[in-house]
C-alpha cells in the first residue's frame, strides 16, 4: 500500500481503531438495537442502519457499531454495552444514541423504561459519557416499524411518547437530534404499502437458510431498507450542520471507478 501502512486494530467484534502512519482515523460509536446492529451469515439478509452507513461518511471516519439485537437504553447499560464505549471512545469522536424500540416493553423490567423519567435519565448518562471524553453525543429517535393498515395508510405507530421524550432530553442538554421516526413515516407513507414490503425482512418460504419457513416482519430491515434508513440519518445530519454535515461525503461527488470500456 502506498502513502504508508495500514494498521487494524480491533476487538471483537468492534473495530476500535484505524491507524494510519501519523494519523488516526475519528470514529462514530453507535448504541443501539436490532435495527442498528451489524449481522453475520446466520440472520442474513437481516441488515443493520449502523451496518451500512459507512456508505454516507467520508473516508476518514469509521463506524464502531456497538448495537445490539433486543436491547434498551437499560439493557444495553446492564450488560455493560455503555461501559465498553466508555473505554473506547475518544476526542472529537461521535456516540450516536437511538433506542426505543425496547424501552417501551412494560411486560420486560429487564428491558422496561419509562418516558419523561427512566428512559430520559438513560439518555443524559449516555450524553455524559461522550462529553466527559471530549466526544460529540448525537440523539437518533427509533425507526417507525412498517405499520400499514388493510386499507395501506400508515397507522399510528407505538413509539410517539419515547420520540417526544427524546427531543425533551435533547432540547434541555443542547444535544442535536435526527428526527428518523418522523423521517422514516414520511417516506414510508410516500412509499406505500407494497414498495416498502421488500424494505424489511418480509421473506418468502425456501429463500435464505437463516429462514427457511419464510418471514413476515416490518420492524427488521433488509438491505435496501437499511440503506433508505441510513440515508435518512445522513439528511438529518446535513441539516443539523457543522461537524455532523462535515462526516458525509458529498452525494453529487463524480464516482470513482472503472470508465466506459474497461475491464476489471
Amino acid at each position: 500500500m502506498t502513502g504508508g501502512t495500514l494498521i487494524l486494530i480491533a476487538v471483537s467484534p468492534v473495530l476500535y481503531q484505524l491507524e494510519r502512519t501519523g494519523e488516526i482515523m475519528n470514529k462514530i460509536f453507535w448504541a443501539g438495537d436490532s435495527t442498528v446492529q451489524t449481522n453475520d451469515i446466520s440472520t442474513y439478509p437481516q441488515t443493520g442502519i449502523g451496518q451500512v452507513f459507512s456508505l454516507y461518511i467520508k473516508p476518514d471516519f469509521t463506524v464502531c457499531n456497538h448495537a445490539k439485537n433486543g436491547r434498551s437504553t437499560k439493557s444495553f447499560m446492564d450488560e455493560g454495552r455503555l461501559e465498553e464505549i466508555d473505554r473506547h471512545i475518544g476526542r472529537d469522536d461521535f456516540l450516536f444514541i437511538q433506542f426505543g424500540h425496547n424501552d417501551e416493553k412494560d411486560q420486560d423490567p429487564a428491558r422496561y423504561t419509562i418516558p419523561g423519567s427512566t428512559f430520559d435519565d438513560n439518555l443524559r448518562t449516555f450524553i455524559n459519557v461522550a462529553r466527559r471524553h471530549g466526544a460529540y453525543p448525537v440523539l437518533i429517535t427509533p425507526l417507525e416499524r412498517r405499520c400499514f393498515d388493510e386499507n395501506g395508510i400508515l397507522g399510528p405507530g407505538a413509539h410517539g411518547e419515547y420520540v417526544a421524550a427524546m427531543k425533551t432530553v435533547a432540547e434541555a442538554e443542547k444535544v442535536p437530534l435526527v428526527d428518523l421516526y418522523a423521517m422514516s413515516r414520511k417516506t414510508m407513507a410516500q412509499a406505500g404499502m407494497e414498495r416498502t414490503k421488500d424494505w424489511f425482512m418480509n421473506i418468502a418460504p425456501d429463500v435464505y437458510a437463516s429462514c427457511p419457513q419464510g418471514k413476515q416482519d416490518n420492524t427488521h430491515l433488509q438491505y435496501p431498507g437499511a440503506v433508505i434508513f441510513a440515508g435518512l440519518i445522513a439528511e438529518g445530519l446535513k441539516i443539523c450542520g457543522g461537524i455532523y454535515a462535515q462526516l458525509l461525503i458529498d452525494p453529487n461527488k463524480e464516482p470513482e471507478g472503472l470508465e466506459d470500456g474497461d475491464k476489471a
